[in-house]
């Protein structure tokens, strides 16, 4: 018999609630925007208002379990969400209790990045792999691990936290520390490294190519990954610099975990799905220097499989895997 289940993804800007079955298809959906300025209590009743109205338009598809994938710090054992920064004023938010109550059906919570994991591992580029690792590089830098075949989280669901680990002393800042791995590959990053050649540009009297606009040095700070990216692609030199910079500390990260980590396959998601010629060729470079050579060859780097969807399907992959492992 067919199970279907509900997929709860609680974002800063934007959540949305899924319906959907085992094997990744989506049924029906609803979105609405996170509004920052009512309390938890109320906004996550609206999602629940949103998970009944889903729910309801497909009476005969009742789901057996719901899965919540939100921004860490969170606790997946309690079902508690811990004062992540892209939702203030969640402190100790007892969502899993919240949503049980309310629906009434076995309630699963992973962060984001080990959402993602499952999604990729179930889903998409993992499957079938025993040991992988998934690497957000999006707005932040972090990782989900799967090894041995189970997702591993860690004593407090703290693993994974690649994007805090120093590449620098100093250099751009991510996961509130310079030159940390984040600091270098993520969108944020990008846009920092963008803005610190500029102005070693302007200083030297010479104009900001990817940066028509910036005569001003004010504008830099407008400077994204994105525009960036976007006059690489173009062929432009400087810009082509920057994301080869980034690469390069993508291949040192890469190079730990795959020395650490022994894995089958690193999935990376977000700005390397979208810009992977830009950052593959410095990054295979430097693993191939900095990696252990018989791990490196075992291990396979693929951009995420699940594209846009991986949100959606990592919220229904957290509730399909807490099922199973329960």
């Amino acid at each position: 018999m067919e199970e279907y289940y509900l997929g709860i993804d609680i974002g800063g800007t934007k959540c949305a609630v899924i319906l959907g079955d085992g094997n990744r298809r989506i049924i029906d959906k609803r979105t609405l925007g996170t509004d920052s300025l009512v309390s938890p209590e109320v906004m996550v009743g609206r999602i629940l208002d949103a998970a009944e109205e889903v729910s309801g338009a497909h009476p005969d598809k009742k789901p057996v379990s719901a899965g919540i994938s939100c921004g860490g710090p969170l606790n997946s054992r309690t079902g508690m969400i811990l004062s992540p920064p892209n939702l203030p004023g969640w402190d100790e938010v007892p969502i899993v209790q919240m949503v049980r109550e309310r629906l009434n059906i076995e309630v699963f919570l992973q962060n984001d990045a080990n959402a993602c994991a499952l999604a990729e591992w179930k889903f998409g580029e993992g499957q079938g792999c025993e040991n992988m690792i998934f690497l957000t590089f999006g707005t932040g830098m972090g990782a989900g691990l799967i090894l041995n075949g189970r997702l591993y989280t860690g004593k407090q669901d703290m693993a994974g936290e690649i994007g805090h680990v120093r590449m620098e002393e100093t250099g751009p800042v991510g996961f509130g520390k310079a030159g940390s791995f984040e600091g270098f590959c993520s969108g944020g990053g990008i846009a920092q490294l963008a803005a610190a050649r500029g102005r070693e540009l302007l200083a030297a009297g010479l104009p900001v190519p990817y940066c028509p606009d910036c005569q001003n040095p004010e504008n830099l700070k407008n400077l994204s990954a994105k525009d960036v990216a976007l006059w690489a692609l173009k062929g432009e030199v400087e810009a082509l610099g920057i994301y080869r910079k980034s690469g390069e500390y993508l291949g040192r990260g890469l190079s730990i975990l795959i020395d650490l980590l022994n894995p089958e396959k690193i999935i990376i998601g977000s700005i390397f799905a979208r810009a992977r010629n830009l950052l593959y060729p410095r990054m295979i470079e430097v693993i191939e220097k900095e990696s252990l050579s018989y791990s490196a060859e075992a291990c396979e780097i693929l951009p995420a499989a699940l594209g846009d969807e991986i949100g959606d399907i990592a919220s229904l992959a957290v509730a399909v895997n807490g099922r199973k492992n329960k």
